[in-house]
């Protein structure tokens, strides 16, 4: 189903105009309504009246997180808090959090595009979606939970944690689409067989949203086969928007990004400089039709890669790659550059150990060091010392085979490293520990 084929549908042109006409506006929108971009525009000599050509982005000035923060905490909202009807912001965990604002149109749009993703991959007025989100600041939960309404699901607002009592809840209500972090699914789908639930049999669910952390395919995978469900990606931050950004559709060939609302481009990191069409890079969003918290040329830092071919499903909106791995997370071993996805898609090729991991970088003298700690579904490998050592051989030879690189394997007893309801937090970096 297409929830609004008119503007999912569109021809290229006709996309191109409409963004063209929406990008115009906004970019004087914000330098008239937001002190931050009038200074950015007036230091860089960019004037938002001359912009004649979708092009012309590229001369525009990039926002960061930065910008966002040194504004906390209103700084970038461009409508009065009269006009303000919904705070959210970012956990914080690196200083002031990212605060963001909706108006009434805000949280209108944002409704429609989130059931834009969830009617793209089969979602209708039929399900029973569990959400399973942490409900708050964050953006994920209610951003799922209005657009899931919106396209007449009924919602259960579960939120994250008390494992237990979600699953009661999603066997005794038959819910058929859940909402979660890729890894708390992983958590779930572990603690229904440790109750002695039969996961298949016990749970109607088909289809799973997920998001607001990685998801290689391999994890994917092991989602769909724990569950016997369609496991989904979908796409959004907080500075955005929320979720709604991009999602998958039922052919899951890349997330299709909502380009009547937002144009997304590829920078590389280093130089700025925009990438052709298909090159690999960060990712860089505009929105067009923010009233309270617009945001010109965001850079996510993200690694993705866009696509402007038709999708068979009938969408012609730009597709973006799952994203690879973050511009800041990216790890530097022994001179390779290596994402985290890149070990987890290594490490889920490994039958012997679960779908849970920790990565720890230390450094000695002016090298960088990787711990890959992994943990073993069967706790008698333990008893055997040869298994273990034809083991840990194999998954060092895997990575370095793969990525090129050398790591420090750990082989850890089962359900020793800890699970997480929200984001998991894969890496551990002791390199400023003292």
């Amino acid at each position: 189903m297409i929830f609004e084929k008119e503007f999912e549908t569109m021809r290229r042109a006709d996309i191109e105009a409409l963004q063209l006409e929406r990008l115009r506006h906004i970019a004087q929108y914000c330098y008239e309504r937001i002190e931050m971009y009038h200074k950015k525009f007036d230091g860089a000599g960019f004037d938002p009246a001359r912009i004649k050509t979708l092009s012309d982005l590229q001369y525009m000035p990039f926002t960061t997180k930065e910008d966002i923060r040194d504004t906390y905490p209103f700084g970038m909202f461009a409508v009065s808090m009269k006009e303000v009807v919904r705070i959210h912001a970012s956990s914080g965990t690196t200083g002031k959090p990212t605060v963001v604002g909706y108006t009434r149109s805000d949280l209108d749009v944002w409704a429609r595009l989130v059931a834009r993703l969830c009617a793209a991959v089969g979602v209708t007025d039929e399900d029973i979606a569990q959400i399973s989100f942490g409900y708050g600041l964050f953006t994920g939960a209610l951003g799922l939970h209005y657009g899931l309404e919106r396209l007449g699901a009924a919602v259960v607002p579960a939120s994250s944690g008390n494992t237990e009592k979600q699953l009661m809840l999603m066997k005794d209500f038959g819910a058929t689409t859940v909402i979660s972090t890729p890894s708390y699914a992983m958590y779930m789908a572990e603690t229904a067989k440790d109750l002695g639930y039969d996961v298949k049999n016990d749970f109607k669910l088909k289809i799973g949203l997920f998001g607001s952390e990685g998801c290689s395919i391999e994890l994917r995978e092991k989602i769909e086969e724990a569950w016997g469900l369609f496991a989904t990606d979908n796409y959004g931050m907080s500075e955005l928007m929320g979720p709604g950004v991009s999602g998958e559709c039922y052919r899951r060939e890349g997330m299709h990004v909502a380009e009547d609302h937002f144009i997304p481009e590829i920078i590389d990191s280093h130089s700025g400089q925009v990438l052709k069409a298909g090159e690999t890079g960060e990712l860089v969003i505009t929105t067009l039709t923010k009233e309270c918290f617009p945001v010109l040329r965001y850079r996510t830092k993200d690694i993705s890669r866009l696509n402007y071919e038709p999708c068979e499903c009938g969408r012609t909106n730009v597709r973006m790659d799952k994203i690879m791995g973050r511009a800041d997370d990216m790890l530097k071993i022994r001179g390779v550059n290596v994402f985290p996805g890149q070990i987890e898609s290594v490490l889920f090729t490994v039958k012997e150990i679960g779908p849970h991991y920790q990565l720890i970088v230390t450094r000695e003298g002016f090298v960088d060091k990787l711990e890959v700690k992994v943990e073993l579904l069967d706790g008698s490998l333990l008893e055997s010392y040869s298994e273990l050592e034809r083991l840990h051989g194999a998954i060092k030879h895997k990575l370095h085979t793969v990525l090129g690189i050398d790591a420090k394997v750990s082989l850890a007893e089962p359900k020793s490293i800890e699970r997480f309801a929200g984001k998991a937090k894969r890496i551990v970096d002791l390199r400023d520990a003292h």
